[in-house]
Formats: C-alpha cells, structure tokens, sequence
C-alpha cells in the first residue's frame, strides 16, 4: 500500500508500507518559477537563473539527487532518501528558491554605524570598505566587498549592500560588521561599530 502525505506548501513526501512499517519512498520539492525568469540545466548539473536583475549560475552535484524542469517550475526529487539526503534536498531547494528571488526582487541588508566616543568615516573604493578613524585608530579597518555587490554608503551612517546573489550580500555585510568588531573593552561602554539593522 502507498500513500502521499504534504508536508509544505512545495514538499511531497512519499510513503511506501513494508511489513506494517512506513518507510520514506521519495521526497519532492518544486520551486516556482515565475513570469519573466528563466530556469537552465546543464547536462553536468549547473543551474542557470535568469531574470530581470540579472543571471545567477550554481552547480548541484548529487548521486541520490536530481533537479529537474517540470512545467513552470524546477522539481527536486530523491529516493529512498537517508535523513542527510532529505537535508541536503531541503537545502538545494532553499538554493533555489533564493536565486529566483535574487534575480527578481534582489537581496538588500541596511547597516547601521554608531559612534560616541571618536566619529568614524566610511568609504567605499573597488572591493574594499574602509573605516577610518575607529577609537581614533590610525591605521583604517577594512572589509571585502564580493562580487557583485554594491555598497552604498549615506547620511555618514548608513550602509546600504545589495545584490541578487543572496550569500554574497550576506557575507559582505558580515564582513562589514565585523571589521568594527571591538576586542578587550567593554561591549556595554563602548558601543561604538556597525550593526546589522534588517533584511529586505
């Protein structure tokens, strides 16, 4: 006896009944693609997303998994999946999932710096982010900017970094929040440093 049971609104789990024991069969997830955005694959696994704000390419490497193009959407599917399997399907359809939304609405992370005790400056040049000036320190902290992502800097305090690749954007803002990052003072007198506000 078989049966289907939905766990999410994009995961179809299927249950196969051996001797009064339910085992996992098979597990689906699909990732719409929307009007307007393209979805690719290779012959050797590399997924190619391409939408208005660009075009972003990731290769999903598997034995167990497969991707495939189902209708208006890409379907991840494995069989007789183990628990790291059912992971690592979760995981690429997260992958997924996140590329279409870069490359139709993009990634944003608003940053914030504050200062009491020695006013800070942040510029921007190539790949670089540079805070000069931080607890009056001569030599300027620096962070690495990746790949296509724009940081923008306003009203003095303000970071802006965006771009459609959502892991490059996230680590460039961490980059940014840790090259403030204080070592032996007091974090609750001296505040002073960049801080993540939200998301978008």
């Amino acid at each position: 006896m078989q049966r289907t049971l939905e766990l999410a609104a994009n995961c179809w789990p299927t249950y196969i009944e051996v001797n009064n024991m339910v085992k996992l069969d098979r597990i689906e997830h699909s990732v719409t693609i929307p009007e307007g955005v393209t979805a690719d694959i290779s012959e050797d696994g590399v997924v190619t997303i391409t939408g208005p704000k660009g075009s972003l390419h990731r290769a999903f490497h598997s034995e167990v998994l497969s991707i495939f193009k189902d209708g208006n959407g890409l379907i991840v599917r494995v069989d007789l999946p183990r628990r790291k399997q059912r992971a690592l399907a979760g995981t690429w359809n997260a992958h997924l999932n996140n590329m279409v939304k870069g490359v139709t609405d993009g990634f944003t992370y608003n940053l914030k710096a504050f200062y009491s005790h020695f006013p800070m400056t942040m510029a921007v040049k190539g790949d670089t982010f540079t805070v000069n000036n931080y607890f009056g320190e001569r030599v300027p902290r620096t962070a690495k900017i990746l790949n296509n992502v724009d940081v923008k800097v306003s009203n003095k305090t303000e970071i802006t970094v965006s771009g459609i690749d959502k892991e490059a954007v996230g680590q460039t803002a961490a980059n940014i929040e840790r090259c403030t990052t204080v070592k032996n003072r007091d974090r609750r007198v001296f505040q002073d440093g960049i801080y993540l506000l939200n998301k978008e």
